[in-house]
């Protein structure tokens, strides 16, 4: 697969990733976080605002594309 293929199909890839991960994470808070302490929420959003970068990092691998031998 061409590089900027790949390229182009990451970008949108990660854009639809970050949109539903932000709508999922913010359902949740409001559900389950609607009572609880600051910190609680804090400490939520903080996890929440870091772990969409793992998948990112697959995507943006992947991207790449194969190593050079």
């Amino acid at each position: 697969m061409p590089i900027r293929l790949r390229k182009l199909i990451g970008t949108i890839l990660i854009v639809v990733l970050v949109l539903l991960y932000a709508l999922l994470a913010n359902t949740i808070a409001v559900v389950t976080l609607a009572d609880a302490p600051s910190w609680a929420q804090f400490l939520y959003f903080l996890l929440t605002g870091l772990l969409w970068v793992l998948p990112a990092m697959l995507i943006i691998k992947w991207m790449a594309g194969p190593k050079a031998k």
